[in-house]
């Protein structure tokens, strides 16, 4: 009866752990395929893309420097040794986008149905989720690690 237990333990925590793997990946590939989706149309200067960074005063500067940024943060998160820095990149980046759609762009952006907002905000839940599950490549990163607390 105990070999019983371990046994349906065994299966259940490798179970646990093939989803927490389906997971994150699910998690990486929304926020990278987001991303490196976004920048066919800031690196082709659509009329949408334009228009945004017109109206933050920011094209096209702003425009080509957040694609290649976006893309930095997309390829990092997807490279498992580089997820929490990617995902950090891309909180911020998305904060920043956030930010600008509440202040001063609108949810809906020259009739979007406020799919760029929607878009930005999966990224960032997506990206939040990852740093937070992959902290500790950050706290190695700053040299936080738990090993070396003061």
């Amino acid at each position: 009866m105990e070999n019983y237990f371990s046994l349906t333990q065994i299966k259940h925590n490798k179970m646990a752990i093939h989803l927490s793997a389906v997971g994150t990946w699910v998690l990486r590939l929304l926020a990278a395929v987001i991303m490196l989706q976004t920048l066919f149309f800031k690196f082709t200067a659509s009329q949408e893309s334009v228009y945004i960074f017109e109206t933050l005063g920011m094209e096209p500067y702003g425009r080509i420097g957040t694609g290649v940024l976006e893309l930095i943060a997309a390829v990092l998160i997807l490279y498992p040794r580089t997820t929490a820095l990617g995902a950090a990149i891309a909180i911020g980046l998305m904060g920043g986008a956030l930010f600008f759609h509440v202040t001063k762009l609108g949810i809906v952006v020259m009739d979007d149905g406020g799919q760029l907002f929607i878009y930005a905000l999966l990224v960032m839940i997506s990206s939040i989720a990852l740093v937070a599950i992959y902290r500790k490549q950050l706290y190695s990163l700053i040299k936080l690690n738990p090993k070396y607390q003061l």
